[in-house]
């Protein structure tokens, strides 16, 4: 903030000069130099504290929609640990009793049909409280040294049959780097986001992944060729609720990965535009000082 006021004081500042010095030369108007450090100093204050006014409102509001983002994680968290575990166990009972049923004979194959799917949206219930619990856990326990080329290799090929089906090229680009995270969370972000670029791209394309380490920050980068999204849609991204899949989403899986690498001191950003895809590029510090230009 003080170094884009004091830079539009500066500019303030020989314009306030030259406006004088082009009013001398064309008019041959004189001014005592009085007047002119009181027009310099008015004008250059003005746009200081003009400047400074519409910092600290902006700063304001950037806090405001922290503030609230914040208060409708910490609802989301209350409520997972006060009804997940409660609502899994009857859902683990259906279940099994399903899976019962399915193996009896004589069903016909339309009850067959009705029992898988039941069975899918069991599946997608207990899918959406695991979501749910990740918010009521603290920090991950279980911090490990995870190798990053490793780990997203396993991602990679656990989501290459969803990638097949949708006609999604999976591309790479990895280096080996390592981090301190909890290996299940570490991958439930990278299969978060890469089941997200493959449904983001119903007509196909390419879903490329990047990893390099510069310094201290190791960052991995999803990019993919999908829909994309508004400003005002990835402003929102990671929000309680809030999805792009038409009413068959529930935003909880960005909701998890913002808060799986916050809890390993990590950092996500997003860049889209409609109609040319998204990236999701995560930061991680690394646990040592190799350098790999990029």
């Amino acid at each position: 903030m003080k170094e884009r006021l004091h830079f539009l004081a500066v500019v303030m500042l020989f314009i306030s000069i030259w406006w004088l010095g082009c009013v001398y030369y064309f008019y041959h108007i004189s001014y005592s130099a009085l007047f002119c450090l009181a027009y310099i100093f008015s004008q250059t204050g003005g746009i200081y504290v003009f400047g400074y006014i519409l910092e600290t409102v902006r700063q304001q509001q950037a806090l405001l929609s922290r503030v609230v983002k914040m208060e409708k994680m910490e609802v989301v968290s209350h409520l997972a640990a006060s009804i997940s575990h409660e609502v899994r166990n009857p859902l683990t009972t259906a279940k099994g009793f399903m899976q019962l049923l399915g193996e009896m004979k004589g069903a016909d194959q339309r009850q067959k049909e009705y029992i898988s799917i039941a069975l899918q949206e069991l599946d997608r219930a207990d899918s959406i409280i695991r979501d749910y619990l990740t918010f009521a856990k603290p920090a991950p326990e279980n911090m490990e040294e995870l190798e990053i080329k490793e780990e997203i290799e396993k991602s990679l090929q656990l989501i290459e049959p969803l990638a097949s089906m949708n006609g999604v090229q999976l591309k790479k680009e990895i280096n080996s780097c390592s981090i301190k995270g909890n290996r299940g969370l570490f991958q439930q972000v990278l299969i978060n986001i890469l089941k997200n670029g493959i449904e983001a791209m119903s007509n196909g394309g390419e879903l490329v992944i990047t990893c390099f380490q510069k310094d201290s920050t190791i960052k991995i980068t999803i990019k993919d060729e999908g829909i994309g999204m508004t400003e005002e849609q990835k402003n929102r991204l990671g929000e309680p609720y809030f999805s792009l899949k038409d009413g068959k989403g529930t935003g909880l899986g960005m909701m998890v990965v913002y808060r799986i690498v916050e809890t390993m001191k990590g950092k996500v950003s997003v860049t889209s535009e409609q109609g040319k895809g998204t990236g999701i590029t995560l930061l991680f510090p690394s646990i040592n000082e190799k350098v790999i230009n990029k």
